[in-house]
């Protein structure tokens, strides 16, 4: 029975004192079972305790002597001693010779030394257990005594029934208090079975349902087993005959067996368990079926057995009062039962005293409520007497279950009891009041640190005991008054609640005891709260796809990094490496393959030590619509129908619109086409039609996901024929040959025929001349032709549609002509007026319209250029000519022609052109174009000899335009406020191609702009940037890699500097070796291998350079050293020697038969060139090409372009200003015109001209310029081009 004394102590976790004696320990121990509650760290040398029964004596049912043990046992300090009484008297089991007590409780047993009856025994036990601080008291208990069940002499029992019949094998063991457990066996001990058509009762019974043939056995036997009487009793085996007979077995309805009757009544106790039977015959077997009549029946709550023959209650409450219905049913018909439940309860608490510790002058409230059906009654004792037996006292009250005690003294220690009791049971609780007196002591520990999270509650202990109560108080370090802010609270057990800590509330605090001068110090450190900064969010995903979800949280730096659990629904999620749908990265959650299961609710938990957030989102699978459903047609008229369907399932995804198809039967020319669509969820449409089509519809859902697939196909649905509903559109005249109408239009969808045989009426006649009469003629598609109708003559025309059902509406006329011819006259009074170098004005008069024979579109002027004023007749007939046709309107008679190449020729006609096409030319006007400013130089090349000095090489300009005079040279120091002067350079000399600037700034970089002159002004410029070079100096930032035969030499060229020539020196350190030199080494080269090298030596090396030795350095080879050998014939020097200027002879005589035949296939084509040009040609040759050929002949060029490092690739110091296209690199040669029988002598020798781009100035001044290859001598750079 449940009581108070077995509330526990709260330890803290800590150890009591050392200095404590060995009995508080023991005590202390005791106390953990007890209400009283005494801290283990509490410092006290000695303490008593009132008995506290530990072990409760339960009621029996004996057999024999051997069986009688009851039990009690109990604590408390001093030990206390115990007692008995049976049926109220008091029992001293000590002085009974056939039992035994053990020592230290009030347990006692039989030790079958007695011989009296076992019924002098038999009654009801309490058990008190008493020390000085009072008596504790027991159950009560019953004990019952009986004598062993056995079985009475029997009869052997037959049974004899008809097949299909019900019959009932009865067992009645022998009575007990304890009901034996039936078990129906054979002889073989096999438990018979058990089903819906055989069941064992609650009586013992065994009932069948109705009898087979099978049933037949002589073997029946009822098996009781006493549990308690350790005995199993078995009845004499039962015989079933079953007779069968030929006749059909007739069916029956259903008959109550057990319980029999219509309705009965049930008594249960709450909290006990509870069975109805529902046992009934016939046949075929009856189905069982369980309701509650006045309410839901408890699926949790109860439980079906037996085949539901039998409803089990394990654990009954008052709820389970009611009304219960069993309806057994076969399609013979149905046998009902009711069972009403009616629920009472033995006593139970709801309200126990609880024990503890007073002060003297204390008032105690002892609180004892108990319930129960039908209502118990409550009462008090004190250590085991009623109070109703002790004297009155003015202090105490007793009312409604609760004692009061005011004023209590020492002598008030005592064990009170409350009992409650009704026709059921009786149920006791002990509990103790101890008035004790206790110094207060503070048990939390002094300095403690405590941490929290702002926006929690802050708890602050300070544990105190004692007898009275210690009253507390807090104090903060700042002498704030604490209590006075609301957010601050003393709770009863002396702990300072801070609620909604902030970074404010951090500090020291000091708890005291009032009215002593003990204390503790508690420090309260406030943290930042953890914050998801990207907390999951509601997804939408497709079947398969993938869901993320993100977690990303802040989290204070004084903790540890937190931990992330994800849940789905509140479950926890785990990732598995096999299943690979959930994985964890960081702070993401990846679900792979979403399917429909993996919809719900995942929430993130970021836990830190201290506190815990937590944000959710949700995963809604979506997807395309089902098709919908059930297409069907109706309100069907002529040109319309109604349409119907049902939506298909939307995957979680709203159906935006439907899309109406249709496809055409009659025809069948055409796929299924969109006809209409429909927004939001309508499922239904008015459709229009078009006559004597058949159609076919389906619909097609679609959502934000996108597209169903299509629906089932409707029935066919095919409107009636009617007359055209309207004419062909684009009427028009499509005549294109003399003297013939064509008129045509845009044919008509078949799908606009409205009905069979449908055809088309064509009507025309002459604007002026047929009066109001109308041709016509009957076609089935354009176009139709009409001849012998003259040249462009005007004609009204128009088409009507018709088919078998009548004609379509009045068509519009439109105005059409016959066919054109050609022109027949030019233009006269063509003329020419120059406005500038590059535009001219061209006039004409106007033809008679009578000679255009067709509609006039305007006149063509066809423009000629012929070349350049400044070439010779030879010149000019080898550049071909280049063409224009200027198009003008039908009623001009002038035009400005614009865009032409200066100092050109030029030649013209006129011609008037109709639809039909163009007339005869006029006669051909010839002109020329003065001298305008020349283009670009076409390319500009800077080399600087010395620090100060910067020479300046260009071509001529591709396009002069006029003759040139000379040029114009434009320089100026870079400088960030771009005020430096300008320098200006004029050349007079139109041959000159090269120029030389000195006292130049070393230190700065300059802008070069060329541009040329003609007597027409200043031409376009070309602009370069750069600057000079530096005195140039061996490298002495060598990086040397030693192998075994050989070692790299490595370095960085000097920017800006001038390549130099040196020779590395080496000297075999071992012997007495000379020093030896390598080839010349350009510094430009940023790499030398010194090879020939003795492997396992070690070497000296320097540079030599201008007669002065630099760089002075040692290295060793690597492998082993060589062993000296016998000198051989293939090792002499002389030898060696020999073979090598042999190779090398022969790789110069290849070289130069490959240059002998590449000369001699270029210069054949020049020098033929050059005899078939006349001396009006030749100064032009000189004039462009003659500074090329000193430009690469010269040797100082070449080596000064050989030796100059790229610091245009390197130093970045090189750019270019030039945005003329087609004057830089391999274009400014490219455009080279040539006589047809000079073509195939060209083709060749260009075949073996190297590429352009590897003719390229290596000069750190010119930049990406294109140095023109020689073969170009004596041909045009460029070609005139008409503009």
């Amino acid at each position: 029975m449940h009581h108070t004394q077995r509330q526990q102590v709260d330890t803290m976790g800590q150890r009591a004192p050392l200095l404590l004696p060995l009995l508080l320990l023991l005590l202390l121990s005791q106390l953990s079972g007890a209400a009283i509650h005494i801290p283990p760290n509490y410092q006290i040398s000695e303490f008593k305790q009132p008995p506290v029964i530990t072990n409760q004596p339960d009621s029996i049912t004996v057999f024999g002597v051997e069986d009688i043990s009851l039990t009690c046992e109990a604590s408390g300090n001093p030990p206390p001693e115990f007692r008995w009484t049976k049926d109220g008297e008091e029992f001293i089991p000590a002085n009974d010779p056939g039992l035994s007590v053990t020592p230290g409780s009030g347990s006692f047993a039989t030790t079958g030394a007695g011989s009296g009856p076992m019924s002098q025994y038999q009654g009801k036990y309490s058990c008190y257990a008493s020390n000085e601080l009072g008596t504790a008291v027991s159950n009560e208990v019953q004990l019952i005594a009986e004598n062993p069940p056995a079985l009475q002499k029997e009869k052997k029992v037959t049974k004899k029934v008809e097949e299909g019949e019900s019959v009932v094998l009865k067992c009645n063991p022998p009575f007990s208090t304890v009901p034996p457990v039936i078990h129906w066996m054979d002889r073989h001990l096999l438990h018979i079975k058990l089903n819906d058509r055989v069941t064992q009762g609650r009586d013992g019974n065994l009932y069948f349902a109705h009898v087979t043939a099978a049933d037949n056995r002589n073997d029946y036997t009822c098996n009781a087993q006493y549990m308690n009487a350790r005995t199993i009793l078995s009845k004499e085996p039962i015989t079933l005959t079953v007779t069968t007979s030929n006749s059909l077995v007739r069916n029956r309805r259903p008959l109550m067996m057990r319980p029999s009757g219509s309705h009965s009544t049930y008594h249960a106790l709450r909290g006990q368990s509870l069975e109805l039977e529902c046992i009934v015959q016939g046949l075929p077997t009856p189905t069982i079926q369980w309701v509650r009549k006045d309410g839901e029946l408890s699926e949790v709550r109860t439980s079906r057995v037996l085949s539901d023959r039998l409803l089990r209650f394990s654990s009954v409450s008052e709820s389970d009062a009611g009304e219960y219905q069993c309806t057994a049913s076969n399609p013979q018909g149905k046998a009902i039962h009711t069972y009403t439940v009616s629920v009472e309860a033995a006593p139970y608490w709801t309200k126990e005293p609880v024990s503890q510790l007073y002060a003297p002058g204390e008032t105690v409230r002892l609180d004892c409520k108990a319930d129960g059906i039908p209502s118990p009654v409550v009462s008090w004792s004190i250590n085991g007497i009623p109070i109703t037996g002790i004297d009155p006292d003015h202090r105490r009250l007793v009312r409604d279950g609760v004692l009061i005690l005011k004023d209590v003294a020492f002598d008030d220690t005592a064990v009170y009891q409350c009992q409650a009791h009704n026709k059921h049971g009786t149920i006791l609780v002990n509990t103790y009041i101890y008035v004790i007196e206790l110094p207060p002591q503070i048990l939390t520990a002094d300095g403690q640190m405590y941490t929290f999270v702002e926006g929690q509650k802050a708890l602050l202990p300070c544990q105190t005991y004692g007898s009275p109560r210690p009253k507390v108080t807090w104090e903060a370090e700042s002498g704030a008054v604490l209590l006075d802010e609301p957010r601050v609270n003393l709770l009863t057990n002396g702990t300072l609640q801070v609620t909604n800590v902030s970074s404010g509330d951090e500090g020291l605090y000091t708890c005291s005891v009032v009215n002593s001068n003990l204390s503790i110090n508690a420090e309260l450190e406030v943290l930042n709260r953890t914050v998801i900064l990207s907390p999951p969010g509601p997804l939408r995903v497709q079947p398969g796809n993938r869901a993320t979800f993100s977690c990303l949280a802040q989290v204070d730096s004084k903790l540890t990094p937190p931990h992330i659990q994800w849940r789905k629904d509140g479950q926890k999620l785990f990732q598995s490496s096999s299943e690979d749908k959930f994985t964890f990265e960081g702070p993401y959650l990846i679900v792979a393959n979403v399917q429909a299961e993996d919809e719900g609710l995942y929430t993130c938990q970021v836990i830190t030590s201290l506190d815990m957030v937590e944000a959710s989102g949700s995963i809604t699978v979506v997807d395309r619509p089902d098709p919908p459903t059930k297409i069907l047609i109706s309100d069907q008229r002529d040109r319309s129908v109604t349409l119907s369907w049902t939506m298909g399932d939307d995957h979680n995804s709203p159906v935006i619109e439907s899309v109406v198809e249709f496809e055409e039967q009659r025809f069948k020319e055409w796929g299924w086409e969109e006809l209409k669509r429909v927004t939001g969820s309508k499922e239904s449409v008015t459709l229009d039609l078009q006559p004597y089509l058949s159609y076919r519809f389906r619909v097609i859902s679609v959502n934000d996901i996108g597209k169903s697939v299509p629906s089932m196909q409707s029935d066919l649905y095919s409107p009636p024929p009617q007359a055209p509903d309207k004419n062909p559109e684009g009427v028009r005249s499509n005549s294109t040959e003399p003297d013939t109408l064509v008129i045509t239009w845009k044919e008509m969808d078949k799908r606009e025929f409205n009905g069979p045989e449908f055809h088309y009426r064509v009507f025309w006649r002459r604007v002026v001349g047929d009066g109001p009469t109308w041709h016509s003629n009957v076609t089935i598609e354009p176009p139709y032709t009409i001849t012998d109708v003259g040249n462009f003559s005007a004609f009204e025309i128009k088409v009507q549609t018709a088919n078998q059902e009548g004609e379509g509406p009045e068509p519009g006329s439109v105005i059409g002509y016959s066919g054109e011819d050609f022109p027949m006259e030019a233009p006269m009074d063509v003329g020419v007026m120059l406005l500038n170098s590059t535009a001219v004005t061209v006039t004409w008069a106007p033809v008679d319209k009578e000679t255009v024979r067709g509609n006039l579109l305007g006149y063509k002027i066809h423009l000629r250029r012929f070349g350049s004023r400044s070439h010779h007749r030879g010149r000019r007939a080898r550049e071909p000519e280049r063409s224009l046709v200027v198009v003008t309107g039908p009623n001009e008679e002038k035009k400005v022609l614009g865009g032409l190449t200066p100092y050109s020729h030029y030649a013209l006609t006129v011609t008037v052109f109709n639809n039909k096409g163009e007339g005869p030319h006029s006669e051909t006007l010839s002109f020329k174009t003065d001298e305008g400013a020349p283009g670009p130089p076409m390319s500009l090349h800077l080399d600087s000899p010395s620090e100060t000095e910067m020479t300046l090489h260009w071509t001529p300009p591709a396009q002069p335009n006029g003759v040139l005079k000379g040029y114009k040279l434009q320089y100026q120091q870079i400088v960030e406020s771009n005020d430096s002067p300008m320098q200006e350079e004029t050349i007079d000399n139109h041959t000159v191609t090269q120029l030389t600037l000195k006292q130049l700034d070393p230190h700065s970089r300059y802008r070069f702009s060329l541009r040329g002159r003609t007597s027409a002004g200043d031409g376009e410029p070309i602009t370069r940037e750069g600057v000079t070079t530096l005195d140039g100096a061996p490298p002495s930032n060598i990086i040397m890699s030693p192998g075994e035969k050989y070692v790299n030499l490595s370095w960085v060229p000097g920017q800006r500097h001038r390549s130099v020539v040196f020779q590395v020196q080496y000297l075999k350190k071992q012997g007495s070796g000379k020093w030896q030199q390598t080839e010349k080494v350009n510094s430009s080269a940023s790499f030398y291998q010194l090879k020939g090298l003795t492997p396992g030596s070690q070497y000296r090396l320097r540079i030599l350079f201008s007669n002065n030795t630099f760089w002075d350095n040692e290295i060793s080879t690597g492998g082993a050293a060589e062993m000296d050998v016998r000198a051989s014939f293939a090792t002499r020097g002389w030898f060696i020697g020999l073979v090598s200027a042999t190779v090398l002879l022969f790789l110069v005589l290849l070289l130069l038969c490959f240059i002998k035949r590449n000369k001699g296939g270029r210069y054949s084509v020049k020098d033929k060139e050059e005899g078939q040009i006349d001396s009006e040609a030749r100064p032009m040759k000189d004039e462009t090409f003659g500074e090329y050929s000193s430009l690469w002949t010269s040797d100082n060029e070449e080596k000064r372009t050989a030796s100059q490092p790229s610091l245009c690739d390197q130093s970045k110091l090189c750019t270019s200003e030039d945005h003329l296209d087609g004057y830089n690199g391999s274009s400014a040669v490219t455009e080279v015109n040539m006589e047809d029988s000079l073509v195939s002598q060209y083709s060749r020798p260009s075949e073996a001209t190297p590429d352009l781009g590897t003719l390229q100035d290596s000069s750190p001044l010119n930049p990406g310029v294109t140095t023109p290859t020689p073969t170009t001598n004596g041909l045009p750079n460029s070609a005139a081009i008409l503009d």
